[in-house]
């Protein structure tokens, strides 16, 4: 299939996004920047080493000076300050320097973690995101967005640092687990419900489609994504503005992912479908939006099998106020007052900080409390289902 290419505008930071298949067997095609007696840095994670591997051997083979590879635990517990402190002094240990470039082989947490620490080492050196999961392909490797989490919060600790380039092999999609295929087709759909209408009206027709990994469905979704992700970025590189609207969901969302405990119980994206509908329902609530539209993203959710309630989130011990205490924390919270992505309808977002308290716990209380509001038949089997898939 023919290679697609987006890419982000940043002026002096521009760079694009490779989407295709076999992309990994071709790598100098994609490379930023001559390797030839450079040192390159591959950070990876247990999930992916053999992803990873490939591109070392490939490196090492070839004409770059050097190639050095390090491994950390999958999972986001691997996004921490011990991790940072690892994973720089390895590079240091190793003999990095300016002109050496680092590249990122996994999903979220590997993206995230190296490109933070690529922007802190030698006060910043260049980086290649090699994004194998779908979540990362269509979000976190795209647009610069570094960060660590803390006991207070999620991405709490971070950096805007772009990375010289984007490749992403769709034929890595291959070996991950259905929950999560589902989990980075929540963030999919995310496009569809800020800015894009008929994306969404797509997705309703052809979201098995995407699951399936159908190699043309999967590539037209990365590269709307993709193409959505770079106009926001391109308006509001560092999140002053319209940037906030890829936040839709992510407030609730983070809030749960935080009391879940990072510990694989709840994904990042099952986190944000759960917020999403949340988004959908305090949306309803103010008379912003038609009840309609949250009952149809309700049963998109349900009928592919991701969550909509947080009563569904096996183990989870929280309160009303224990997840406001955790929003309150949040990066989006501007003069005190916590801000929200809500939507007037499908494919329309808006930002507001005039967000009644009162509405947001009564949007709580009811996922909390999993109470029906259309089309949740059947959502625990389905989820516990992808779930056991793993």
């Amino acid at each position: 299939m023919e290679t697609k290419i987006v890419t982000i505008d940043l002026d002096t930071r521009s760079y694009d996004i490779y989407i295709g298949a076999g992309l990994l067997f071709r790598m100098n095609d994609f490379m930023p920047q001559d390797v030839e007696g450079k040192s390159l840095f591959i950070v990876t994670d247990t999930n992916v080493r053999t992803y990873a591997e490939r591109l070392h051997t490939m490196f090492s083979e070839g004409n770059a000076r050097s190639c050095a590879m390090h491994v950390v635990p999958a999972g986001e517990a691997s996004k921490s300050f011990e991790r940072v402190e690892e994973v720089c002094g390895w590079m240091l240990e190793n003999d990095l320097n300016r002109d050496s470039i680092v590249v990122a082989v996994g999903g979220g947490v590997i993206g995230d973690l190296t490109g933070f620490c690529a922007s802190v080492v030698m006060r910043g050196v260049p980086y290649v995101q090699v994004p194998t999961t779908l979540l990362s392909q269509v979000d976190s490797s795209v647009g610069g967005k570094t960060g660590i989490n803390t006991r207070q919060g999620k991405n709490l600790v971070g950096s805007f640092y772009q990375p010289t380039a984007v490749i992403a092999d769709i034929d890595s999609l291959q070996t991950l687990p259905r929950r999560e295929l589902l989990a980075g087709y929540a963030e999919v759909l995310k496009y569809g419900l800020i800015q894009d209408a008929g994306f969404f009206s797509w997705l309703e027709k052809n979201g098995e489609r995407v699951l399936d990994l159908d190699k043309e469905a999967v590539a037209h979704a990365i590269e709307v994504s993709c193409k959505a992700k770079a106009d926001v970025v391109e308006a509001d590189e560092k999140e002053q503005g319209r940037r906030a609207l890829l936040n839709f969901g992510h407030t609730f969302g983070h809030a749960l992912e935080a009391e879940a405990g990072y510990d694989g119980t709840l994904l990042h994206g099952e986190a944000i479908s759960i917020g999403m509908i949340m988004a959908m329902d305090l949306s309803v609530r103010m008379d912003l939006c038609d009840e309609n539209d949250f009952i149809r993203l309700e049963e998109h959710l349900v009928s592919v099998g991701l969550p909509t309630r947080a009563s569904l989130i096996d183990g989870l011990e929280t309160n009303v106020d224990r997840l406001l205490a955790i929003m309150a924390r949040d990066k989006k919270v501007k003069d005190g007052k916590m801000v929200f992505v809500v939507a007037n309808a499908i494919g329309d977002a808006m930002i507001s900080n005039a967000v009644p308290e009162d509405l947001v716990r009564s949007v709580l209380v009811h996922s909390l409390g999993g109470e029906s509001k259309g089309g949740n038949k059947g959502i625990k089997d389905r989820w516990l289902s992808a779930f056991s898939s793993q």
